[in-house]
């Protein structure tokens, strides 16, 4: 029986063929981008490549899918090795930092997610997926609301380095959005459409962003 017999059972054999074809490069190992990864390895998804140069520090074992045992280690790689052993999946880590001279080789592929922290870096990521016609999928958090936009409606939110470590972050509203913006992946590679949505979390709502 296939680690992914559920997932085919509703998605159909032919969509799973699809999700496991299918280039997606994540942007950020971190409450989101670790989770997004998950998420897509647990779903059939087998060419993936996540890009993290930050070190697992205790106060991500929260919200983000790594161990007491990993604290000090690099993101992408302790997540790269989780999931080969969990479903066989092997993805491709980066620890590279993401800069205007080294998005060109990092970002190829159908699809690129963008889970980083900070604006500089979100800002990299879209100016090049513009540039190159790639599609690109934004996720992001702020205390209880989250976006997740796509490319052509998105704007980076400030032209600052705003990486805030110490912020308030509910575990439920990163899944929550890790959730949905799986689903619309996925709903993506299935039909094309681009739908962007905006999540409260204290009110439970997922409302179609125009």
């Amino acid at each position: 029986m296939s680690i992914f017999f559920h997932e085919q059972l509703y998605r159909t054999n032919e969509l799973m063929k699809q999700l496991e074809k299918y280039p997606i490069a994540i942007c950020g190992a971190g409450a989101l981008g670790a989770n997004i990864t998950e998420n897509l390895a647990r779903s059939g998804f087998s060419q993936l490549k996540v890009i993290d140069y930050d070190r697992i520090e205790e106060q991500n074992l929260s919200t983000q899918p790594y161990y007491r045992s990993d604290v000090g280690a690099f993101k992408a790689k302790i997540l790269a090795n989780h999931l080969y052993r969990a479903v066989g999946v092997k993805i491709v880590a980066v620890t590279d930092k993401l800069t205007p001279e080294s998005v060109t080789s990092l970002l190829k592929g159908n699809l690129v997610i963008d889970a980083f922290d900070n604006s500089i870096a979100r800002g990299i990521v879209k100016e090049h997926c513009d540039r190159k016609s790639i599609s690109c999928l934004h996720a992001g958090l702020s205390s209880d609301y989250a976006e997740i936009i796509w490319n052509e409606i998105y704007r980076v939110p400030s032209d600052i380095n705003d990486d805030i470590c110490d912020y308030p972050l509910a575990r439920n509203l990163v899944m929550l959005t890790v959730a949905v913006t799986c689903e619309t992946v996925i709903n993506f590679i299935a039909t094309k459409q681009k739908p962007s949505y905006s999540i409260t979390l204290k009110d439970l709502s997922i409302q179609p962003l125009v």
